[in-house]
């Protein structure tokens, strides 16, 4: 849940998720990157059937079905292969970026291995992503501690009955209801978002609020010691509104709303512009 689910090769963005404890990636978006086809789904599906007809080779038993989030913000099931599955579809695809990308994809996997012996690495990381990409100290400190609620929130979950990846996303959007008046499908609508995290373009206040919401709903699960599904919604549709009360006490003093269209990215964009 913690894991930055975007890497970037030479620009180009790979889907990629952790399961059973090592990094997948979507073999389309890797397709996409090394051939630069129009269609690489259609070049992934016929890729299959060339390899196994030269080769006897399936492809298909090196990957697992793994739900990654498409453009349109839904996730679906995708094929995706871990580091040593990867090497073997790229031996298949004839392109001269083929060696740097399995140079990349090996010091990604290391870093995995090495964030698992010690954690503090990938915090480490992902504050150094962050701060490439231009966000400022006092951000970066609040989308980490957010990160650690969140990640304490989900450990919850987990412990008292949501099992899915769908239940997590029940849960998180009735607490952002309660939090925010909206769900974060259409939180990231309003910011014009379409794959981007919608945490990654909230200010600071949409981010305080947000971590209180998650505070409060964990602290009521420990406080009950709820269990199930139908505990742990009520349990979250309260959290979200101790949040919600306080970000209309403030929107009534500050006279204007929270809730924002402003995002990083027309941030960033802005900032082009003037320069």
């Amino acid at each position: 849940m913690t894991e930055l689910n975007i890497a970037v090769f030479r620009g180009k963005e790979v889907r990629r998720i952790i399961h059973n404890n090592e990094w997948w990636f979507s073999v389309v978006d890797v397709v996409s990157v090394l051939t630069d086809s129009v269609n690489p789904r259609d070049y992934w599906y016929k890729m299959k059937i060339r390899v196994k007809s030269e080769d006897g080779v399936e492809l298909s038993t090196l990957c697992r079905q793994l739900k990654l989030e498409s453009p349109d913000g839904k996730k679906y099931e995708t094929d995706c292969a871990n580091t040593e599955g990867m090497f073997r579809i790229i031996q298949s695809i004839p392109s001269p970026k083929a060696e740097p990308f399995k140079r990349w994809l090996a010091k990604v996997g290391y870093e995995r291995v090495q964030e698992i012996e010690n954690p503090e690495l990938a915090t480490k990381r992902t504050r150094m992503l962050y701060k490439l990409k231009g966000y400022s100290d006092d951000w970066i400190e609040k989308r980490m501690r957010g990160i650690a609620i969140r990640e304490e929130l989900t450990d919850e979950w987990q412990n008292r009955g949501a099992k899915e990846e769908k239940d997590y996303e029940i849960l998180t959007s009735e607490i952002s209801k309660a939090t925010f008046g909206i769900t974060p499908g259409e939180y990231k609508k309003l910011k014009g978002l379409k794959r981007q995290n919608l945490r990654d373009h909230m200010d600071d206040f949409e981010l305080i609020f947000t971590m209180l919401g998650e505070r409060a709903t964990t602290e009521i699960h420990r406080t009950e010691d709820s269990e199930g599904m139908k505990k742990l919604k009520t349990d979250a549709q309260e959290g979200g509104s101790i949040a919600g009360n306080a970000r209309k006490a403030l929107e009534k003093r500050l006279k204007k709303p929270v809730v924002s269209a402003h995002n990083y990215l027309k941030e960033k964009e802005s900032q082009r512009k003037i320069k």
